[in-house]
């Protein structure tokens, strides 16, 4: 497996490539979602293992200089980039600096301003910064204007400039942490149980509050923020107002509070968070972005970064711009480089702690599935792009799906997967093939048939390529004609229909009308008919088409609203309660790779109108979880908004890490808890894709808490690649702005 690494000049050079690429085929017409350079993050984490050495304090010069403060000296990170964590060692880059024992370092006109047992000091301005101090023992230092400081070491304070000495005092209560107010020329003094005032001009240090468990204070826009155990309040710098105490946080245990850039800035004991223009907080917890939750110090970062360390190493939030297309550009690279088996579109499980490097392309159940809506995203890009690379990925994906076909002895079957020899064999439901180097997986379900024939039609549709295109239509027409000659049965290897492949209205209509099965298998068969009759002009998929709308009520099926659909009646079988006994995700993403085929070839036009009734139906129901897929595909239904702002929001906010971290969300505070409920919708408003598990579209967007530890990485291929594409071709994202 090839590794591939990307630092930031890397990173940035690639998506500037990217974006100067010529990008043709777009759909005239104006597109909602204008894809404009936005703000991407991302982490670069330094690991540090080392528990006998507690960490205290990070900073950064104008150089891009990057030192943590520790008990036993200064660190700084080693190597590093994203998806490849670094580690943190012992500085010895500038040793008549690393030798001092420094106790603190704070970041003054973009320079390292250090103390240490004997004086302030700096290897900036020439070194002319030296000034002794009277506190063998100082390890908190603050800055102010024209080199004046303060130091103290708990209980001490000194005041000092250039020339010396200014002020010398004691804290009755121990000094914990300083800030200073550039505004009102003052330092905020945070002890164990109060907040003092400093003036330098007056000399007068003065008690503004009395109060237990105050952990962190910085100054930002007129008002000193003051974390706590539970919570954060606010002080105005001029009146010394106090307000009252913010507990809705994602965590409340305060540890650090900055100003970075004019961002108000938490950590915690479980992550960190940042106040954004909402007034609500970007959550940055897990592995996703910090190498552990139990955040120490927060400091501004080189090149638009931000650094935040924890107790077991150094998490830099880099923030790259960006637009959609680069973005799109990434993931292709990612697809390619790691995911692609076979021609399949396939996710690295086995891994250890996130390192891509040890883990192995998995066979899937859904094989067929995930791949052609991979499959399907590369035909959009083609048609929107005539991308050569494109092309030939389709051709590549292509002939794995032809293959799951042709490997087995079933005539028109398409396996769920196949393997080498002597890797996956079982007796079920692995099967010998033919070829003895070969194994092929059975009991194919309807949902990768629905995949199938979505691709399968688009490929159809818009490859101009004549092979390509008789090659689709021939599948369809394969698969299809299975269908048929066994009664709307998926029929396996021993004559009988698979578990989830059935389409008869025996089994269909068997279901009590608001069971989702009911609804799910009417539209999506329908829709394959509908396909396969449009491609291959064959009347036995029109004549079957109708006569199960006709007579057997598919059309009524898939008509029903969304709001019909719930749990079985208590005197329902067994199988239908089973079925209902909560909302299906997987339908959600069945229904839409169907829609393709069910509105776009209907076969009149007042069907497509009804289709169209359903399918916003659908959509109304999705609403809540913002998704860019559901978003961006009922757009084929005409370009009223679909929501599409909160497409975009997805698309951006989609993490480039697809690594399956542990996420947890359901302590936080500032979420709010709704009833469970059918739809098992968790919170009144989904949360950022950034800040849960990573999952594909057939995954609740509600899930709190979930993921795997970094023990697999996922596919941009069916993920974020699909929507993208499929907005380019229907006009709903734009061509990326230039730069």
């Amino acid at each position: 497996m090839t590794k591939i690494k990307w630092n930031s000049g890397l990173f940035l050079m690639f998506i500037a490539l990217c974006s100067a690429m010529a990008v043709t085929g777009q759909k005239k017409g104006y597109a909602p979602i204008q894809d404009k350079p936005f703000v991407q993050e991302y982490s670069i984490k330094f690991n540090y293992d080392n528990e006998r050495n507690e960490l205290t304090q990070v900073a950064s010069d104008r150089n891009g200089y990057i030192q943590v403060i520790s008990l036993h000296g200064l660190l700084r990170p080693r190597a590093g980039e994203m998806l490849f964590p670094g580690t943190l060692v012992k500085d010895v880059h500038f040793k008549a600096t690393s030798d001092k024992g420094i106790r603190a370092v704070v970041n003054y006109r973009d320079q390292f301003v250090y103390v240490d047992d004997k004086a302030i000091l700096s290897n900036a301005w020439a070194g002319t910064l030296y000034t002794r101090h009277n506190i063998p023992e100082a390890r908190v230092l603050a800055a102010g204007k024209d080199f004046v400081f303060l130091i103290s070491d708990g209980k001490k304070l000194q005041l000092l400039n250039k020339e010396g000495s200014l002020w010398e005092g004691e804290s009755a209560d121990p000094v914990k942490e300083i800030a200073y107010d550039t505004a009102n020329d003052q330092f905020w003094i945070r002890g164990e149980n109060s907040i003092q005032v400093f003036q330098p001009v007056s000399k007068k240090l003065e008690t503004v509050i009395k109060q237990p468990s105050l952990t962190a204070i910085d100054v930002w826009k007129n008002q000193l923020v003051v974390g706590t155990s539970d919570g954060y309040f606010t002080v105005d710098t001029k009146n010394r107002q106090v307000g009252e105490t913010k507990k809705d946080l994602p965590w409340t245990e305060i540890t650090s509070v900055k100003n970075i850039g004019g961002d108000l800035w938490f950590g915690s004991t479980w992550g960190a968070f940042k106040l954004n223009s909402q007034e609500k907080y970007d959550y940055y917890a897990s592995k996703r972005w910090l190498p552990s939750d139990k955040v120490i110090d927060i400091a501004k970062g080189p090149e638009n970064s931000v650094l935040i360390l924890t107790d077991k190493g150094l998490g830099q939030i880099c923030r790259e711009e960006m637009t959609l297309y680069d973005k799109a550009m990434f993931y292709e690279k990612q697809v390619r480089a790691r995911h692609i088996r076979f021609g399949f579109n396939a996710t690295i499980s086995g891994m250890t702690d996130g390192d891509v490097t040890t883990g192995s392309m998995e066979t899937s159940d859904n094989d067929g599935l995930w791949t052609t809506m991979y499959l399907a995203g590369e035909v959009f890009r083609y048609a929107v792009t005539k991308s050569g690379e494109a092309l030939q990925n389709i051709r590549e994906s292509m002939d794995a799906m032809e293959r799951l076909y042709a490997i087995n002895p079933v005539p028109g079957f398409p396996s769920r997967s196949f393997e080498r020899r002597g890797y996956k064999y079982h007796d079920k439901p692995w099967r010998r093939a033919e070829d003895p180097e070969w194994d092929w997986k059975s009991t194919t379900s309807s949902d990768e048939a629905i995949g199938h024939i979505f691709a399968f039609g688009a490929i159809a549709e818009l490859v101009d390529v004549p092979k390509l295109k008789d090659q689709a239509i021939m599948l369809i027409d394969t698969l299809m004609s299975h269908a048929l000659k066994n009664d709307h049965y998926l029929v396996d290897w021993n004559g009988e229909p698979t578990l989830w492949g059935k389409w008869n209205p025996e089994y269909v209509n068997a279901r009590p009308k608001g069971v989702g099965d009911r609804k799910i298998n009417s539209s999506n068969y329908i829709g394959m008919l509908q396909t396969a009759y449009h491609f291959t002009g064959k009347e036995k998929y029109k004549t079957a088409a109708y006569e199960l709308m006709d007579k057997h009520g598919y059309l009524e099926n898939l008509m029903r609203p969304m709001n019909q659909i719930g749990k079985a009646p208590e005197d329902a079988d067994d199988w239908s309660k089973m079925l209902s006994e909560a909302w299906n995700h997987s339908d959600d993403e069945m229904y839409y790779c169907g829609y393709w085929g069910l509105y776009r070839y209907a076969f009149t036009k007042e069907l497509k109108a009804k289709y169209k009734e359903a399918i916003v139906d659908h959509w109304e129901a999705e609403r809540p979880e913002k998704d860019a897929l559901w978003n961006i595909m009922t757009a084929l239904v005409g370009k009223e908004d679909y929501d599409f702002d909160n497409a975009a929001w997805y698309l951006r906010e989609y993490p480039l890490d697809l690594i399956n971290w542990t996420v947890n969300n359901s302590h936080r505070k500032d979420i709010q808890l709704i009833p469970e409920n059918f739809r098992e919708q968790t919170i009144a408003e989904v949360l950022p894709p950034d800040e849960l598990r990573i999952s594909r579209h057939n995954a609740n967007r509600f899930d709190l808490d979930g993921g795997s530890d970094g023990r697999s990485e996922n596919s941009a291929g069916d993920i974020w690649l699909l929507p993208y594409w499929i907005g380019r071709y229907l006009g709903v994202i734009s061509e990326p702005a230039a730069k």
